[in-house]
C-alpha cells in the first residue's frame, strides 16, 4: 500500500507586486486574505516571464493553483488592495 500525499510546502505574504519564489518550485495554491477590487497576475521568470494565469479576480478564500514553475514566480497584484497567502514546494 502507498503512502497517502501529502500537499504541503512553504508560504509567503504578500500585499504588493513581487517574487513569491527566487526558483523553481511547484504551486499549491493561494489564500486571499482580504480583497478591495484586487485582482492577480501570475508569472513564470519574474516581472518580464511568461504570464502563467489571465487576469484573476479572486474572491477571499482558498484557491488551487496546482502549476510546475520552472524559473521563479512571481505575482503582479493589481486594482485597489489584495492580500494573498502562497503555498508552494520549492
Amino acid at each position: 500500500m502507498s503512502a497517502p500525499v501529502a500537499e504541503v510546502g512553504g508560504y509567503k505574504n504578500i500585499t504588493a507586486t513581487g517574487a513569491v519564489s527566487t526558483g523553481a518550485c511547484q504551486l499549491i495554491g493561494f489564500y486571499v486574505n482580504s480583497t478591495t477590487i484586487g485582482t492577480l497576475v501570475l508569472k513564470d521568470g519574474g516581472s518580464g516571464g511568461t504570464a502563467m494565469s489571465g487576469t484573476i479576480t479572486p474572491a477571499i478564500g482558498f484557491h488551487r493553483f496546482p502549476a510546475n514553475v520552472g524559473t521563479s514566480l512571481y505575482a503582479t497584484i493589481g486594482g485597489s488592495a489584495l492580500d494573498v497567502t502562497f503555498f508552494y514546494a520549492a
